[in-house]
């Protein structure tokens, strides 16, 4: 398994252990423009498990992998988190600012993958 395979498999088992819902992944690996070769993304209920998913992925990276984010944006207000791992970015959602942003739209050349959520 890829460095790579191992840090999206981290990452999403991180969003699940905080409930986080509709995860999916994008392979921008073939699209020029993008500035990652992936986007995964999921959303939360509220601000608070918004957050809570954030500091998850953030905490078991870097227990499991050893790897912090280069960058991350959005905990002040907790609606849209972004975690920036070079090749990874991760976008955790409040519900209406991910349908509002709609990033699966504006990135559909890439390949989406679904993950089924554990309900």
């Amino acid at each position: 398994m890829q460095s790579s395979d191992i840090l999206q498999q981290s990452i999403i088992e991180a969003i699940k252990d905080k409930k986080g819902q509709k995860i999916i992944c994008i392979d921008l690996s073939d699209i020029l423009s993008a500035s990652a070769s992936e986007f995964i993304i999921c959303q939360g209920r509220t601000t608070t498990q918004v957050s809570a998913i954030a500091d998850n992925i953030i905490d078991e990276v870097n227990k499991k992998l050893h790897i912090k984010p280069y960058n991350t944006d959005g905990f002040r207000n907790s609606e849209w988190i972004i975690i920036d791992y070079g090749s990874i970015f991760v976008h955790v959602f409040q519900p209406k600012f991910r349908e509002f942003y709609n990033l699966e739209e504006l990135w559909s050349d890439g390949i989406i993958t679904e993950i089924a959520d554990e309900d």
